[in-house]
């Protein structure tokens, strides 16, 4: 037996990247304010956001997942024929017996000859899809694979997570290296049994854990899986442009930055929780998006994920001179933030479901 260490990183046979990526959010808006003035009875004092993404009566994981994933297929230049598979992640899959990645498969053409699935891994399950693009690809098992992270999160009427629950998706069309617009250097993952956020069958909202919800839960895992990448790549903060940290506020992702040794400035880019809310599976996906739309050729990016129960993703990833090409042939992550439309609570109670008459 060898007593070569081995590398705790994720590497794919041969090179590979994101070819195409695209992103949606809804237009409508609620601001914490109005969430606040409902529940506390004033619009003042602290609130973990400015405002969140609501979908609208026509919205849900699938319609979202298939605009975002229009969006990534235009950039990428491929044809939906070509993809090999179809990875939706989600925690709001509208059935709780019949898959969302079907239907996305057939509405953007590319059914009935692919693989298609439906993940879940609460926030990160969106990159859990990326990784499993990547090793589909990398394996040589097809050129392309279509990965997506989305969500319509709930949080319980005056609950704290009902502040940032919120909806958008993030998809990426994954190939071969030499095509891609950023290659995807490495990946590392990181989990254990924490038992911070869950939701039981048939209970309609999330429970979360209070005290597991921070240090042995979000921190604890996006700092190992950051760490542990870097180390076993010889990589430091400084040798990223920009950085993107799972986003369920503002605050977190802008803690465990300083903790490793990030600044404000290479984090800016990808936070968008304060505009609109925990996007969940698609949050640090959408993140990513943000910046690929900024990035430059040689740009390096660390991207880190996390999802209740609880792990983190880690994708190290350096962006390519067919950056410059792509970006115009989708609508930017920027454009579905600013096309905001403000609604009251008594608006989104309607538009979520939230007053149930039987």
């Amino acid at each position: 037996m060898s007593s070569e260490k081995k590398s705790l990183l994720l590497k794919p046979n041969r090179p590979v990247g994101i070819v195409g990526y695209g992103a949606y959010v809804p237009q409508y808006r609620l601001p914490a304010s109005e969430i606040a003035r409902i529940w506390s009875g004033s619009e003042e004092g602290g609130t973990p956001i400015q405002e969140k993404s609501v979908p609208g009566l026509d919205e849900d994981t699938i319609t979202m997942a298939i605009e975002a994933a229009r969006n990534a297929l235009a950039r990428s230049g491929v044809d939906a024929r070509q993809l090999r598979a179809v990875w939706v992640g989600s925690e709001s899959h509208p059935y709780a017996v019949k898959p969302s990645s079907t239907i996305v498969a057939e509405a953007i053409g590319t059914s009935p000859n692919i693989q298609a699935a439906d993940m879940e891994f609460a926030c990160k399950a969106g990159t859990e899809a990326m990784v499993a693009s990547m090793a589909l690809v990398g394996s040589g098992m097809g050129n392309y694979a279509l990965a997506i992270g989305a969500d319509t999160a709930q949080g319980k009427p005056g609950d704290a997570l009902e502040y940032t629950a919120a909806a958008g998706a993030a998809a990426f069309v994954l190939g071969p290296a030499e095509e891609a617009l950023a290659e995807i250097i490495s990946t590392y993952s990181f989990v254990t049994d924490t038992p911070d956020f869950w939701r039981r069958a048939y209970q309609h909202y999330p429970e979360h854990g209070q005290r597991f919800t921070g240090e042995p839960a979000y921190f604890k895992h996006v700092t190992t899986a950051a760490k542990t990448l870097m180390e076993e790549s010889g990589t430091s903060a400084a040798d990223y442009k920009y950085a993107v940290f799972h986003q369920p506020n503002a605050k977190f992702p802008q803690r465990v930055a300083k903790q490793l040794g990030f600044t404000p400035d290479q984090i800016k880019t990808g936070l968008l929780a304060p505009v609109i809310g925990n996007t969940y599976a698609a949050a640090s996906p959408l993140g990513l998006t943000a910046v690929l739309d900024k990035a430059q050729p040689g740009d390096r990016i660390l991207m880190v994920s996390y999802g209740s129960g609880a792990g983190s993703d880690a994708l190290d990833l350096r962006v390519t001179e067919r950056i410059g090409e792509r970006k115009k042939l989708a609508p930017t992550t920027a454009v579905y933030i600013a096309r905001r439309v403000e609604i009251d609570y008594a608006t989104y109670a309607r538009y979520r479901g939230k007053i149930v008459m039987k």
